[in-house]
């Protein structure tokens, strides 16, 4: 069985507080994009070999294949369905540490694949509580639809946002931002109005009414992703954002997209 997990963009991030549990609440949209990973779940014929097999290709994935979300998928869905001897190979496109969802979105669709590859009948709130045991955006991918997302990322509630009738350009620096990192220093605040009241709203208002609070400080980290931003506008983007935490921008155009001009080593994809 192979699928193909989709990143996503933030449209808008604001960190509201911090909890007692050390995460934050945030204020976002998540909004799918296309740029896949490849990611294959097979039944493996030996059960007489170690439970799950992992494999990976492409871009490469730092740290141990137990730490990965899509063995992590498997054992959380193993503890208590039991499931038989499973060989996994994800082939890796979309950027790591990019605020893209890459590995939340690998993690998902393991769990969406073990349902169906083992026919386990799981209800949505199931997979969705499973899939938030494994990260806090991961949830976002059970249904994989526009939403509003606040708690610490899993609480989710679909909207009505389509962004098909206009051209988005998606730019990777080649920059690794860690999450943990951008979070310090950072100053939770309350904001008076919620971004979900103010999706509605024209895009061209976006740029003055929605904002990334992880900017500031990773632009001051790391001054070509904020200048990937400003040439983002100054090519005529409606609206240009970093997502997520880093480092990848993108930009939201009304027609076309324009020749740009980024270094080699920057991926640069329409999506």
């Amino acid at each position: 069985m192979i699928s193909f997990p989709n990143a996503k963009i933030n449209i808008g991030l604001n960190v509201i507080s911090k909890r007692a549990d050390g995460f934050h609440d945030i204020d976002s949209i998540f909004y799918p994009i296309h740029l896949h990973d490849v990611l294959e779940i097979v039944k493996n014929e030996d059960q007489n070999s170690e439970k799950i097999i992992f494999s990976s290709s492409g871009i490469e994935i730092p740290g141990n294949s137990p730490n990965n979300l899509c063995v992590k998928a498997f054992n959380v869905l193993d503890e208590k369905h039991n499931l038989p001897s499973i060989k996994i190979h994800l082939h890796k496109v979309i950027p790591i540490g990019a605020g893209l969802g890459g590995g939340s979105s690998d993690g998902a669709f393991a769990i969406n694949m073990l349902d169906e590859l083992f026919d386990l009948k799981l209800e949505l709130s199931e997979k969705l509580s499973y899939a938030s045991q494994l990260g806090s955006d991961c949830s976002f991918f059970i249904e994989n639809k526009s939403a509003y997302a606040s708690g610490r990322g899993e609480i989710l509630q679909e909207i009505d946002l389509n962004l098909n009738d206009h051209r988005i350009i998606l730019i990777n620096p080649n920059i690794q931002v860690n999450t943990a990192d951008a979070y310090l220093g950072m100053v939770p605040k309350l904001r008076e109005e919620l971004l979900k009241d103010i999706i509605s709203s024209i895009i061209k208002k976006w740029k003055t009414d929605i904002g990334n609070d992880f900017e500031e400080s990773v632009f001051a980290k790391y001054p070509d992703i904020s200048s990937i931003k400003n040439q983002l506008y100054e090519a005529g983007a409606l609206y240009a954002s970093m997502s997520g935490s880093g480092s990848s921008v993108f930009g939201i155009f009304e027609k076309g997209i324009p020749k740009l001009n980024f270094p080699p080593d920057y991926l640069v994809v329409k999506v």
